[in-house]
């Protein structure tokens, strides 16, 4: 069988289970990983070490199998952690210094999706521009394949890491400082509830618990809170239960999303600026990132703070290695991605839940309150997308009509106004153009400009 050069991404590896990725695929893979991984740690392959995980995807068991085989077959060494959330794979490759990692996942995407996600040492994401298509090239190689195994196949190390990740989570907050507020928590049926649930059982929250044991059946809703769809329960049951607020995780958890006290989602933007302020308090005049599509309340908040915001390009890769040459101490992405430097600069579905708890205790306030302020000066469309064939065209278009505006190209392209700006980014795997507008003025004008710009994008 051949291996699909559309499964490799921007960010990562993701296709259908069985057609596109079957074990065959991983197998290659992982072969490929191998080589890659060494050449970028500058080992020979056979003395590199990889950390190897899986989510709770009903495929995993048998892919996850093949990478490591196909890994160990090249003489490299496996620390296999199991079925864990994504970011346990990261802190182990980081906390144990493994030359790199493997988690095999496809995140937020439906049942029938698998995937991978791979990070060299430090726990740094591989990407389209390092590695992610090396490994394609080496998968296809016929000359590659047809190869002898190593003479030595790599060791294979099998570890059970929950309990000291969960201690290590627990060191981003002072655990007495949390106040017993009632919390509804929707696992989406995916890791949260085994890696997360423990943390938040030692807390003494009232904790009102949903969809949270994995099952690759996803048998209540896809394990995707950024779908409205996929929040209905959530939203309900804060209201219904009178809940201080309610936490989703999507299915691999390396993201939460937050609803506050009155059932109200709390946008992404937001919520990396009010976890910047509570950073920066911690460490005062410190660099934070934030993504072309956020609000201006990133930027303002972390400047009123005496901090330094740095606009970035949208996806985990290019943050994480952006961190690492800034000294940043925090990212956070609109799509729900929060990054920690203290945690090998990677992200973390665990430690913003943490961190939004302590702050919400130490100041005595309702989460809408701590979001109100925003909500009431910056008004957000939210990321819309169009389909458009000549994505190219559009953005040249853009330009042209815009051009007394100031207009940069980080990612996409992004026209700023004084009382209002949006970004327009093509997507990596679709031919579409995703839209986020932001006014200063009102909800009125905001919803004027994002129409008019639509309108230019869908003519």
């Amino acid at each position: 069988m051949s291996v699909p050069s559309e499964i490799f991404k921007a960010y990562d590896i993701r296709g259908i289970a069985g057609e596109q990725i079957t074990a065959e695929v991983a197998h290659r893979i992982g072969r490929a990983f191998a080589h890659v991984i060494a050449k970028l740690a500058e080992k020979p392959v056979t003395e590199i070490r990889v950390g190897l995980g899986r989510d709770m995807r009903l495929s995993a068991p048998e892919l996850a199998r093949a990478y490591r085989d196909g890994i160990v077959r090249e003489g490299a060494s496996v620390l296999d952690v199991g079925q864990v959330g994504t970011e346990m794979l990261y802190w182990t490759v980081g906390s144990r210094g493994l030359d790199g990692g493997l988690m095999c996942t496809a995140s937020h995407n439906p049942k029938a999706y698998t995937g991978a996600k791979l990070v060299e040492r430090g726990a740094l994401a591989l990407s389209g521009d390092r590695g992610i298509q090396d490994i394609r090239k080496l998968a296809q190689d016929v000359a590659f394949l047809a190869r002898e195994p190593a003479s030595t196949p790599g060791d294979v190390v099998e570890e059970d890491v929950y309990e000291p990740f969960q201690a290590a989570a627990l060191e981003f907050v002072d655990p007495a400082a949390i106040k017993p507020l009632k919390v509804v928590v929707d696992g989406g049926n995916g890791m949260a509830g085994p890696m997360v649930g423990p943390v938040l059982e030692r807390l003494g929250l009232d904790l009102v618990t949903a969809y949270w044991t994995p099952d690759g059946n996803f048998p209540d809703h896809e394990p995707n809170p950024l779908l409205p769809e996929n929040r209905e329960f959530i939203i309900g049951k804060v209201r219904e239960t009178g809940a201080d607020l309610g936490i989703a995780w999507d299915g691999d958890a390396d993201r939460c999303f937050f609803i506050d006290d009155q059932g109200q989602f709390v946008d992404g933007d937001f919520l990396t600026a009010l976890l910047a302020e509570a950073l920066l308090q911690r460490t005062p005049a410190a660099t934070i990132l934030y993504d072309c599509r956020a609000s201006r309340a990133v930027a303002d908040v972390v400047t009123a703070a005496g901090g330094t915001a740095l606009i970035n390009r949208v996806g985990h890769a290019f943050f994480k290695t952006r961190m690492r040459e800034t000294g940043a101490i925090f990212g956070g992405e609109v799509s729900g991605h929060y990054y920690f430097e203290a945690f090998s600069n990677a992200d973390s579905g665990t430690i913003p839940a943490l961190l939004i708890l302590e702050l919400l205790s130490e100041r005595g306030a309702k989460l809408s309150e701590l979001v109100g302020d925003y909500r009431a000066k910056y008004f957000i469309s939210g990321e819309i997308n169009s389909t458009v064939e000549d994505g190219d065209g559009r953005i040249a278009e853009i330009e042209r009509r815009y051009a007394d505006a100031t207009i940069t190209h980080v990612d996409g392209v992004s026209v700023d106004y004084e009382d209002w700006h949006f970004n327009v980014r093509q997507s990596n795997t679709e031919p579409l153009l995703r839209l986020c507008l932001e006014s200063l003025v009102s909800v009125e004008h905001m919803e004027q400009k994002r129409d008019e710009v639509l309108g230019l994008i869908r003519s």
